[in-house]
């Protein structure tokens, strides 16, 4: 019985989370009085928690997670300074005489701002709120435009710089090391934040396309579905659209380029190019005249706020993981893979499958620092690779975000949409959505190469 007292804690930490109780208090309450419980009856070594300062001092002074808060605090202010706004505006004027052009623009801007801030739940309330409306206001589809925001807001999961991909890198690079230290290599190779950043690159813009495919598809089939914006509505033209494109694409586009172009070509470390971005955001919030000082307050206290749950969580998984391995969990979770039929591709399909649905009741950050230490290092022994199974995590939690019924992505807009928009027509807008992330996944396992091409040109990996 003891053997499965690793599964039961699990199962146990997931029961409190769906009674609503706060992450990091259900992680660590709940392994302290498993590890309490087990060492009053002599099934826990008590001593195993020493450990725990020198984990907690491991965090701090891991110089790759302080990009957290500057990626953090370059989304939520570029968040506050309406560029979402403008740049939808701008979008919607250069695609609105194609049928559904409206549609390719909140795409494009989803794309865009993900690369800008990271942060899924925040792009879809913000693109919900601005684009949401206009769509349904201009003759789309209710489905189909809850589909498209939906979707586009959570490109964040997989487009770099994503902060779920920095939190992937950290855990995945420790992963990566213990199993090769298994296997008996004690002088480890090492991934890095921008492996998995040029790894994630290629699948994220080849899920924009098959996006802006599928809406052209649409178009073209169900033209009422997605019709053009009148004449009336197309404001600027000409000249005064080239303008507007200059001044209010390129900031944005410059700022991606500094970010993501200075880690890929290794000028600048995750944490730099965070620093970077922090003061790229706020010099684009004062071009454009929002910069105040009651908002800047407000991005500091939501910056903090933030990181704050994001490393009380970490610290909670700490907690967790701890006990889990105290009670041999690294060891039964290996017992259990390797018997699946089917070697390392059962494996991998029953890991991927398991995240899949602890996504409708876990939170990408949760998932990371708690589900992906115990399988990960298994998984590498089998000999997959650390960037390609990275990617395939995060695509596959983009996913889970987005199916019926507990996708947080549906729930996020659920809260913007006004009443007419039904909870049913949310969930028929996605499905064709789903279908395109099964596809990508689909392609990404037949063609690996698709993750792992750039990163060994760049770092010859």
């Amino acid at each position: 019985m003891t053997e499965w007292l690793p599964l039961l804690l699990f199962f146990t930490v997931c029961l409190v989370l769906l009674a609503g109780y706060p992450v990091a208090l259900s992680l660590a309450g709940t392994a302290l009085i498993f590890a309490l419980g087990g060492a009053a009856m002599g099934t826990f070594d008590a001593s195993l928690l020493q450990a725990l300062p020198n984990r907690l001092f491991g965090i701090m002074t891991n110089e790759t997670l302080i990009a957290v808060p500057l990626f953090v605090f370059m989304g939520v202010m570029l968040e506050r300074s309406k560029v979402a706004e403008n740049l939808l505006d701008t979008m919607a004027a250069l695609f609105g005489p194609l049928r559904g052009g409206l549609g390719i623009s909140v795409v494009v801007v989803g794309m865009l701002l993900a690369a800008s801030t990271g942060i899924v739940g925040a792009t879809v309330v913000t693109m919900g709120l601005l684009s949401l409306p206009t769509m349904l206001k201009r003759g789309y589809s209710p489905q189909l435009a809850a589909g498209t925001i939906c979707a586009s807001g959570t490109l964040g999961q997989i487009i770099p710089p994503s902060i779920i991909l920095i939190l992937l890198g950290d855990v995945l690079s420790s992963a990566y090391q213990q199993a090769q230290l298994d296997m008996g290599i004690f002088s480890p190779e090492t991934i890095s934040v921008g492996d998995l950043f040029a790894g994630a690159l290629i699948p994220g813009l080849v899920l924009v396309l098959l996006y802006a495919v599928y809406l052209l598809g649409v178009a073209v089939l169900k033209p009422a579905a997605m019709p053009a914006l009148p004449p009336e509505d197309r404001a600027l033209r000409g000249t005064a659209l080239l303008k507007r494109l200059f001044t209010v694409l390129l900031p944005p586009l410059l700022l991606i380029l500094a970010v993501l172009g200075s880690i890929l070509a290794g000028i600048a470390t995750p944490t730099e190019a965070a620093a970077v971005g922090a003061i790229g955001a706020v010099l684009l919030a004062t071009s454009q005249r929002q910069l105040a000082l009651p908002m800047l307050n407000e991005v500091m206290r939501s910056t903090t706020q933030i990181t704050a749950m994001v490393f009380l969580i970490f610290i909670g998984a700490s907690l967790f993981s701890l006990v889990f391995r105290g009670y041999g969990g690294d060891e039964l979770i290996e017992e259990l893979l390797s018997d699946l039929p089917g070697g390392v591709v059962g494996a991998m399909l029953v890991v991927m499958l398991v995240m899949f649905l602890l996504g409708f009741i876990l939170d990408f950050i949760e998932i990371t620092f708690v589900v992906v230490p115990i399988v990960a290092p298994i998984l590498l022994a089998m000999g997959l690779d650390p960037v390609w199974l990275g990617v395939m995590i995060a695509i596959n939690l983009q996913t889970s975000f987005l199916t019926p019924p507990f996708g947080f992505a549906l729930f996020y807009l659920r809260g913007v949409a006004p009443p007419e928009l039904t909870t049913a027509q949310i969930y028929r807008g996605v499905i064709p959505f789903i279908a395109i992330q099964l596809l990508m996944l689909g392609l990404l396992a037949w063609w690996q190469a698709l993750a792992t091409w750039l990163p060994g040109v760049l770092y010859g990996r």
